[in-house]
């Protein structure tokens, strides 16, 4: 047993220190998932070290203390979503109908043939947009009876599993399909019209994960959610990006996003919601998003339940209201941070002018250098 526990303890501080070297190869960017399960496992290491170890022994409290390091490093980066934590969004305290922006986003798993499910959702839920990703024209041709309330509508049926839909029961402007970084991976930006009157730009993204079977590095992944992050930073327009990153919450990449982009997220002190793998609870993560501006308090945040799909689908429901923003900070960028923006987007020739911004031209904007 002792000899097994050192073997495990190796491999922990192994596993826990590779996302630390900054390489963007997909074994290496894996490792930024399973921090909640990793310091789970570190925890139930240190109780049978505590239990089998003799501390008579100066190995034993070598391999300890590191077992114990590696549990604090991993716990560090989950902190944030548990409940106890201070909440980076303001909970809505009065209910504006008019200003409320409810959206559900799913990614509905292409080879899924249960779209009732989902539909059952949107009709229950009722919300003012519904995103998907994943959804091919046979999806399309499902979710087209969602037309009757959502009138409003952006479609890129792709059979690549990257196919995106938008149906909205706001109006919208501006609305384009872009190809950002690959030329068969869209992304879909557009302005929508609240019933208030207030406008909202939105970034709807689906970049491809680092993966054996994909992308070998996360290159391409980084680049697309940090150009959109330069092309948001700075604007004093109400802003929301939403879609399936492919990247975890408290992963490098996804901090760089919020610090750059100055968007807020809602699951900060409320919870993890981790949305993929929907049929393995242990193996379960929160690549799912949604993010906002300042401009917007929270009413709702939900994960609805099964549609089929490898993926559960995410209801959030925030309310338009200026005043918020004197009272809501997240996380921001330092030089560091702002150098290794520009050295992701460097790396890929791309310039946050390409991202389209609909609505910008009505507004004082400036992209950091």
């Amino acid at each position: 047993m002792t000899t097994a526990l050192y073997w495990a303890s190796l491999l922990l501080a192994v596993f826990t220190v590779l996302p630390l070297w900054r390489n963007s190869h997909w074994f290496v960017r894996g490792w930024d998932f399973p921090r909640l399960q990793l310091a789970v496992i570190a925890l139930a290491i240190l109780i049978l070290e505590c239990l089998y170890f003799d501390f008579a022994n100066q190995l034993s409290w070598l391999v300890t203390g590191i077992c114990a390091i590696c549990f604090m490093w991993q716990s560090i980066w989950i902190l944030p979503y548990m409940p106890f934590w201070p909440e980076e969004v303001i909970a809505t305290t009065t209910s504006n109908k008019e200003s409320q922006l409810s959206i559900i986003t799913a990614n509905v798993l292409a080879s899924n043939k249960k779209a009732h499910l989902l539909i059952n959702h949107v009709r229950q839920c009722k919300p003012d947009i519904l995103l998907t990703l994943e959804s091919n024209a046979w999806w399309e041709k499902q979710l087209d009876v969602l037309e009757d309330n959502m009138p409003h509508t952006v479609k890129c049926p792709l059979d690549n599993l990257y196919g995106m839909h938008v149906y909205s029961r706001l109006p919208m402007e501006s609305a384009e399909i872009s190809f950002l970084v690959e030329k068969d991976v869209p992304s879909i930006h557009a302005l929508f019209h609240l019933d208030s009157g207030d406008k909202v730009r939105m970034h709807f993204l689906h970049p491809a994960p680092p993966s054996p079977t994909e992308n070998e590095e996360s290159t391409e992944r980084d680049a697309e959610l940090i150009i959109v992050a330069k092309s948001i930073a700075q604007s004093k327009q109400a802003i929301v990006v939403a879609g399936d990153l492919n990247d975890v919450a408290w992963s490098e990449t996804t901090r760089l996003f919020r610090k750059i982009s100055g968007l807020l997220d809602p699951r900060i002190g409320r919870g993890i919601y981790s949305t993929f793998h929907a049929k393995y609870p242990f193996f379960r993560w929160p690549v799912d998003h949604l993010f906002h501006s300042k401009h917007f308090t929270l009413d709702r945040l939900m994960r609805l339940p099964p549609i089929g799909s490898d993926h559960f689908a995410m209801l959030t429901v925030l309310t338009f209201n200026r005043a918020a923003t004197h009272d809501q900070d997240g996380v921001e960028a330092d030089e560091a941070d702002k150098a290794m923006a520009n050295e992701i987007t460097n790396d890929e020739a791309l310039q946050n002018e390409k991202v389209p911004q609909p609505g910008a031209s009505a507004f004082h904007t400036s992209s950091i250098s």
